[in-house]
């Protein structure tokens, strides 16, 4: 069902809104994994992996079992900590740069944000993956014939430079660091509790619901409006 809305910035999620989950918990948190132990054998010291460790606490950084453990130990929960997301960042550096990993973009998405652009508003990121894992995302895609829709791209928030996706204010404080005003606000993700604080921050905000991503509830299909893709919606200004 179309949608029309008077929107000047569009603030999207990724896992189960451009990508599908599947990518995330079956590619790259592995990749990950498999990757950690070459790192802490070869690059212990190293001032650029040194910067990562130094971020888990303490009784993990000074040891490589230790830390290998922890590190595995939160993957496997899918826990939303931003040492961990950075690490995991840096990690998959060396799987986009040699092509073993590609973003692969639910096909509407490249197109909407061109449509998006053309129409005059925004798009920013925001997801608990870390800034810079965001950004190596979105250079990496599968889109055709431009990977890399990075200059698309306005702006990236995470838990580090905004806060928790449930928490009000993180939307609240995205919203302040542009001119627009809030209610100008488009939100899109596949998380209802996202979806809500994003609403009640002030911000419009739609349920996506796409291939692989957990069932909505029957109130939660009667209390939100769903979009299958971003076909559906239509930006008026």
């Amino acid at each position: 069902m179309a949608v029309s809305l008077d929107v000047e910035v569009v603030l999207l999620d990724i896992e189960g809104t451009v990508c599908p989950i599947s990518f995330v918990k079956d590619v790259l948190y592995p990749y990950s994994v498999q990757a950690l132990p070459n790192v802490l054998a070869t690059q212990w010291d190293s001032p650029s992996f040194a910067t990562y460790r130094s971020r888990f606490p303490e009784e993990y950084c000074n040891s490589r079992e230790g830390l290998s453990a922890h590190f595995n130990d939160l993957v496997s929960r899918d826990v939303k900590i931003s040492y961990l997301k950075d690490l995991q960042g840096y990690l998959w550096i060396k799987g986009y740069e040699s092509g073993e990993i590609r973003c692969p973009l639910f096909p509407d998405v490249h197109p909407s944000f061109l449509k998006w652009q053309k129409a005059g508003a925004a798009i920013v990121i925001y997801s608990s993956g870390s800034v810079a894992a965001q950004k190596l995302l979105f250079q990496y895609t599968n889109s055709k014939p431009d990977a890399d829709l990075r200059p698309l791209i306005s702006g990236y928030f995470d838990t580090v430079n905004a806060g928790m996706k449930k928490d009000v204010s993180s939307y609240r404080k995205i919203a302040a660091s542009r001119k627009e005003d809030i209610g100008k606000w488009l939100f899109l993700s596949d998380r209802v509790e996202e979806v809500e604080a994003a609403k009640e921050a002030g911000m419009q905000s739609l349920v996506v619901v796409r291939s692989g991503n957990a069932p909505l509830t029957e109130e939660e299909n009667k209390k939100h409006e769903l979009i299958a893709s971003f076909d559906e919606i239509k930006i008026v200004r």
